[in-house]
């Protein structure tokens, strides 16, 4: 590194040099003394004195003068070991480093800088910042090194783009520093930080377009967004739509109950009643049309879809969301087609289910099934465009598939005399024709003139993936333990409740076993309920392990598991009970380097034709368990043969080896 960058400046050389000098002056004065004052005949005594103090202070400028080489040699040293390390710091950072001159040139950079810009050292180090820096951005750095010339600031901080060295633009975030002459105060360089954060900058920039479009979207498609949220204390609607009704954004939020009383009243009791209805669990969703009073009094027509997402324990309500449309103009235009002329009949038909529909996805197809009309959504969704599509048969374009039964879903013209047919399928899956898929709702309906003829179709339908994805999860977490991913009690109830009535129509024999783990209070009361957690997890999966893909493994509760053996011969019951304890009493478990042997105690049941309900059977073999456990724990109990009224009497089978 350049003397000229040293990062310390060595003030004690320099008060050490002032020192000697002053006392190297005054031996030269006592010296001059005893030289001259012979001459003034001042006498012995005086020459003497003189002599002395001359000897005295050189003797003191001696030892002054290798105190001050002593000092300087151990500060030479340690400014060098300064030096080196400042310069491993900067070599071995991930971050790059520069070493900058007032006049923008780089004047040291280390390889992380370079890389980051495309360039090698030598090469960048020929640069100055400005030669570097986005010409937009030039401002920025031009406003910086003047404030840190003229004392106004001390460090920067800020965020600009850089050229790579193929000219392609990169965000970066500075920060650094000024370093000035400790004496004068003159900024001497600069010392900046430079990270590379392109890709976050990217990201938001990705983030702001996407909230863009989906604003855009709404706005254009005359929708807005309500949501319903007890927990947050009621109602808040889209600034899109409270703009549309004239209000401030926020004006209308809070009181879940207000929108009723903005509903015409003649529209009011039906509305009501359908709310009500979902409220209730008696309709999947909620659907409306009705007016609403804008605020300067005039009334426009809504379509509001919503549905309710979360309830509580009780059913009551705790969050909803929907959208809401402003379709006035579909109503007025709706009104001016009934009295148009009968030449425009199958238009009318046409545009009243198309503007009913908008905001969803929409085909249009004639009489011959060939498409008449895709909206943009539509085109999103089945990755066709509608030049490509207009005229071809519907099924170049538009080709859904039953979700559990994977047939295709066909859509015909309606019988004779059915006017008003229509088709909606919920659990529908559209394939386009690159083989991908989403799940969608839609909505089939027949276009019919007023001579009663067949005119084509409408094919509703919007994106249901993330509302029927969050159905399974919803349908897994109810069937399922949270901790160990097996089968909860409710869920295994009712498997057992299935195979009982299965027995009793088609006969055959399988065994329950109820399997008690020994030991694991030691786990909880040691290693905590964490430990107890991770060992419960190590459990359910040795179960599963040692068992058929057939058997039904579940959790019952704390350190209690169930299992219907289907996979094995009821003889076999026996074995895989074994294999289970093994398998427990093997799996080496440790927790904060402690080990932890836990066991287990298996209860064994039949499930016949006359083994009675599911829950005596599951009685009889936890009764059979807590024999094994007085039995000496770690080994397989059977209950005795018999009705289900039968007392528990039991011997535990043969501890497992």
């Amino acid at each position: 590194m350049d003397r000229s960058l040293t990062w310390f400046d060595w003030k004690g050389p320099r008060a050490g040099r002032r020192a000697a000098l002053v006392l190297t002056a005054v031996g030269l004065v006592a010296l001059a003394a005893s030289v001259l004052l012979p001459a003034l005949e001042l006498g012995t005594n005086a020459l003497k004195l003189c002599l002395q103090i001359s000897v005295a202070v050189t003797a003191v400028t001696l030892f002054v003068s290798a105190l001050f080489i002593h000092r300087m040699i151990e500060d030479r040293r340690q400014i060098a070991e300064s030096e080196q390390r400042f310069r491993r710091a900067m070599e071995d950072s991930a971050i790059g480093v520069a070493i900058v001159g007032l006049d923008g040139r780089i004047i040291q950079a280390n390889a992380a800088f370079a890389d980051m810009l495309g360039y090698d050292r030598a090469e960048i180090e020929t640069l100055t910042f400005f030669q570097i820096t986005h010409p937009e951005d030039l401002q920025i750095g031009r406003e910086t090194m003047m404030s840190l010339k003229e004392g106004m600031i001390h460090s920067f901080h800020f965020e600009k783009r850089y050229l790579r060295k193929d000219g392609t633009p990169v965000w970066a975030q500075l920060a650094g520093s000024v370093i000035r002459d400790e004496d004068t105060g003159k900024p001497l360089y600069l010392v900046s930080q430079i990270e590379d954060i392109d890709a976050r900058k990217q990201a938001e920039t990705r983030i702001a377009e996407a909230e863009t479009r989906w604003n855009f979207a709404l706005t254009s498609a005359g929708q807005g967004v309500w949501s319903f949220d007890l927990r947050k204390g009621g109602t808040t609607y889209s600034g899109t739509w409270v703009k549309m009704l004239g209000y401030a954004e926020g004006e209308l939020d809070g009181d879940p109950d207000r929108w009723l009383t903005m509903i015409h009243p003649d529209d009011r009791e039906r509305v009501a009643e359908a709310d009500r209805a979902h409220l209730a669990g008696e309709t999947p969703f909620f659907e409306a049309e009705f007016r609403m009073r804008h605020k300067d009094s005039h009334w426009i027509w809504i379509l509001d879809r919503g549905k309710a997402i979360e309830r509580d324990a009780e059913g009551r309500l705790i969050r909803a969301i929907g959208s809401l449309t402003d379709i006035t103009q579909s109503k007025e235009a709706e009104a001016r087609l009934i009295v148009s002329a009968a030449m425009l009949a199958d238009e009318k038909e046409r545009l009243k289910v198309t503007l009913q529909s908008i905001g969803d996805a929409v085909i249009c197809t004639d009489a011959a099934n060939r498409v008449t009309f895709m909206n943009p959504v539509a085109e999103k969704l089945t990755g066709v465009a509608a030049d490509g599509a207009l005229g071809k048969v519907l099924g170049h374009v538009y080709w859904a598939v039953d979700e559990e039964t994977g047939q295709r879903i066909g859509l015909t013209r309606p019988s004779a005399g059915d006017r008003h047919h229509s088709d909606q399928n919920s659990r529908a899956v559209l394939i386009r024709r690159d083989d991908t898929r989403c799940s969608i709702r839609q909505m089939v309906s027949s276009i019919i003139n007023d001579r009663n003829e067949f005119c084509g179709l409408v094919i509703v339908f919007q994106d249901f993936t993330d509302a029927r994805a969050l159905q399974r999860q919803l349908a897994y977490a109810a069937a399922h333990d949270a901790l160990t991913g097996l089968a909860n009690r409710s869920s295994f109830i009712r498997a057992m409740e299935e195979m009982v009535d299965l027995c009793r129509l088609n006969g055959g024999e399988h065994q329950f076993m109820f399997v008690d783990l020994d030991h694991f209070k030691a786990v909880n009361d040691t290693g905590g309920h964490a430990a107890g957690d991770a060992l419960l997890k190590r459990v359910a999966d040795a179960i599963r392990d040692v068992l058929g893909q057939d058997d039904i493994v579940a959790r019952l509760g704390g350190d209690e598991f169930a299992v219907i053996l289907k996979s094995a011969a009821p003889a076999r019951g026996a074995d895989a009970a074994r294999s289970i304890i093994d398998a427990i009493r093997n799996l080496n478990f440790s927790w904060d380097g402690r080990p932890h042997a836990i066991g287990a105690s298996i209860g064994l049941a039949p499930i016949r034709s006359d083994s009675g309900e599911a829950d005596e059977i599951i009685a009889r073999a936890d009764a059979a368990c807590y024999a094994a456990k007085a039995a000496g724990r770690g080994c397989v109990s059977a209950a005795p043969e018999g009705q289900a009224g039968d007392l528990i009497k039991t011997a535990p089978l043969a501890a497992a080896s």
